[in-house]
């Protein structure tokens, strides 16, 4: 459930109030740290995981490039399963097509499975203000929900919160107390969802893949309750981005491999359901009318531009969150958005077009790369937050101070002797500032890497004073050097100028 974001208006000062947070860091840390561990322990079980990732950002090239075709493909054989298939362009379209469906149901209560497209649509909100109850049933979801925030994860959505905290939350649910035992409180949530379930008039699911080839659809979990989403209620709306297909089952295989051990170092999740249709003749269980809403809501924007269309391949595995060292200190609040980490801070204003209110997410990143290893699908995040950064300062919402700062630097570093003066001047001020080789001065520039570090202060004698005397040593030294070490030295040497690089690698 979206609530608001606490904490201040910007990254800069959420991310401040969390790393004060240190329970909130170190409960994301763990939770971060053992996802990680899981998958690095899966992928190496399974074996030539490079060549399954590249096998996976194939299928996705190859499918975002031809989304027109898998689109229509899938929508013409859901409808000739007996789905009902909408499309919305805009996410107002999207709630207004499901209010619709509610409405002529009739429905008093919805019971939803986890889908970030829901959260991304504000459904929740929007369903309450027609007079229909619409309950979470993932676990981290319903939690969520009860406390009124946003996830701060995307496959962990309550990943800030202990059991003490979740004891809590339950307890006022309940009306009574209930011990911070995980056992018991997973039985109280799963009495009480029962009852919902069987209570909903529908069934609400996001989808993980859409399968062209047969109009189906896959859901991925681990509690059963999206199955029981998709099999108990009378009517099933399946509210999935316009991304989501993939063109035929043996291509799920390979999504199947990538994804769990992507999200939570698992093979398979304990469930995986394929739906194609609503009930038929003879069925067991199943929704008697079944809806998919489509929504692009900005995906479509992503198409054809060079440095963004890649952002459609993502599988909302996670795992860009696990491994990023900003996410990982902050936690998922701090961007304020349905999205968060670097999958978060790329997609948000990417989605939205609108930099200037998401003009300082792009610089929650450290330009690592370790979201780019963590991908499964090979999705360069990194070079996509660059990307947004100098869209932001070609848009003219950069910071005009940094926008001075970095000419001056330039201007430095351009000339030996300007860069003499300033370093000079810096040893010289620094006196005032510096105590025992270290600048705690928390003002200006320095105040937001100071709060957090030191700046070490200039060095007595810059290397570059130092270089004739080392100079002089490096001589002494080829000078007493073997005839035999010599030489080799000269044909590295040669080998670096003619562009043959140092010596062979292995």
């Amino acid at each position: 459930m979206s609530g608001p974001v606490k904490g201040g208006a910007t990254v800069k000062a959420r991310a401040e109030l969390a790393l004060n947070d240190e329970f909130l860091r170190k409960a994301v840390r763990f939770t971060t740290e053992r996802l990680r561990n899981g998958k690095k322990k899966a992928s190496e079980e399974h074996g030539n995981w490079e060549e399954w990732r590249e096998r996976g950002r194939q299928i996705r090239l190859h499918t975002i490039a031809h989304l027109d075709y898998y689109l229509n493909l899938f929508v013409n054989n859901a409808r000739a399963n007996g789905v009902h298939v909408h499309f919305a362009e805009t996410a107002e379209e999207a709630v207004k097509l499901t209010l619709d469906i509610a409405k002529h149901s009739g429905a008093r209560s919805v019971v939803k499975s986890k889908s970030m497209v829901t959260e991304e649509l504000h459904l929740n909100h929007a369903l309450d203000s027609i007079g229909v109850e619409a309950i979470e049933t993932d676990l981290g979801e319903y939690i969520i929900q009860l406390a009124g925030e946003m996830p701060s994860h995307i496959v962990i959505p309550a990943i800030h919160k202990n059991r003490y905290q979740i004891a809590e939350l339950l307890s006022k649910e309940a009306g009574y107390e209930l011990p911070p035992d995980t056992t018991a409180l997973a039985g109280f949530v799963r009495k009480k969802l029962r009852e919902k379930f069987l209570e909903a008039d529908i069934g609400m699911t996001g989808c993980n893949f859409a399968i062209a080839e047969t109009g189906s659809m896959v859901l991925f979990e681990n509690e059963g309750n999206a199955r029981m989403v998709s099999t108990v209620p009378k009517t099933q709306v399946t509210l999935m981005g316009m991304e989501r297909i993939i063109p035929s089952w043996s291509d799920l295989e390979v999504m199947a491999t990538l994804l769990p051990r992507s999200a939570t170092g698992q093979k398979l999740t304990m469930y995986m359901s394929g739906i194609t249709g609503p009930r038929r003749s003879g069925d067991a269980d199943g929704p008697e009318e079944m809806h998919i809403i489509i929504v692009d809501n900005g995906r479509s924007l992503q198409l054809g531009d060079p440095e963004f269309q890649e952002l459609l391949n993502c599988i909302r595995c996670g795992a860009c969150l696990n491994a990023c060292p900003v996410y990982r200190h902050i936690g998922g609040h701090a961007y304020g958005s349905t999205y968060s980490g670097p999958i978060g801070a790329v997609l948000t204003p990417s989605l939205n077009k609108n930099i200037a209110e998401w003009d300082d997410i792009a610089n929650a990143s450290s330009l690592c790369g370790a979201c780019y290893e963590a991908c499964p699908v090979k999705i360069p995040l990194h070079d996509m937050l660059v990307y947004l950064r100098r869209r932001k300062v070609e848009s003219g919402h950069g910071n005009k101070l940094e926008s001075i700062g970095m000419q001056g630097f330039a201007s430095v570093m351009g000339s030996a002797k300007r860069m003499s003066g300033i370093v000079k001047l810096g040893k010289l001020g620094q006196k005032l500032v510096a105590k025992d080789g270290e600048i705690r001065l928390k003002l200006g520039p320095l105040k937001g890497w100071n709060t957090y570090r030191v700046t070490p202060s200039l060095p007595k004698e810059a290397f570059r004073d130092q270089w004739p005397t080392l100079e002089s040593e490096l001589r002494n030294e080829l000078r007493e050097m073997k005839p035999d070490m010599l030489e080799r030295m000269k044909q590295v040497a040669e080998r670096q100028k003619q562009g043959g690089g140092g010596g062979h690698h292995g």
